[in-house]
């Protein structure tokens, strides 16, 4: 029986993909590399985000990778496409009110994750939000070992719902089971890659944890 979901945040609960892409595309301008569309984005886009940074020619040697990292929260944070999945609100409204768990497991800076859970009003639905101190976009496992500690419940309990191939990773660190979803910064393909589910949206979840509830 599942007592708690992890939720990742960026690409999971929220759409914010193109935002991505958007804020990438300035910064490849910039410095006169290729742009790239969604499809490649989803294609080559993984953690920790430096080798992504890498994938697209940025000269990670010589640039100073804090200053690429504000630079491109300051383009994201700015972008207007970014919102909610659909579904996402009822779905955690709907497992709160049948007294499941939910807490965020998120790669995001903690201030700027609190604030993005704040404005969307669904911030009152997590026991946990786990963030990180920077904006490095590195790996979720040690945040991710503190929470499991925090949580009352056994691990056989526990699911991890995410959107790329870093979250199945965290998941089998942590020792409890995952549900990917491919609406989110990885495509499907990548994700069929493991030996976790693959959902092609959020409206799919209920039914694919019903059995477990």
């Amino acid at each position: 029986m599942i007592r708690e979901i992890i939720w990742d945040w960026n690409g999971t609960l929220l759409d914010d993909t193109q935002a991505c892409v958007n804020a990438i595309n300035v910064m490849l301008g910039k410095r006169s590399l290729a742009s790239i569309d969604r499809e490649t984005y989803r294609a080559i886009f993984g953690f920790p985000v430096i080798n992504f940074y890498r994938h697209l020619h940025f000269d990670i040697d010589h640039e100073d990778w804090d200053a690429l990292s504000q630079e491109f929260h300051a383009l994201f944070l700015e972008d207007k496409t970014i919102r909610l999945q659909p579904d996402t609100s009822t779905i955690l409204k709907n497992l709160h009110a049948r007294g499941v768990a939910q807490s965020i497991l998120s790669a995001s800076e903690q201030m700027i994750l609190e604030t993005m859970l704040t404005h969307y009003e669904i911030h009152a639905y997590f026991a946990h939000v786990c963030g990180v101190d920077n904006l490095h976009g590195r790996s979720k496992i040690e945040t991710g070992h503190a929470l499991i500690k925090q949580i009352a419940y056994p691990r056989e309990e526990v699911i991890l719902v995410g959107d790329t191939l870093h979250d199945a990773e965290v998941a089998e660190a942590l020792g409890i089971a995952c549900i990917l979803v491919a609406h989110g910064h990885q495509a499907k393909s990548r994700l069929e890659t493991t030996r976790w589910p693959v959902l092609n949206t959020l409206a799919e979840l209920p039914f694919a944890l019903s059995a477990h509830l």
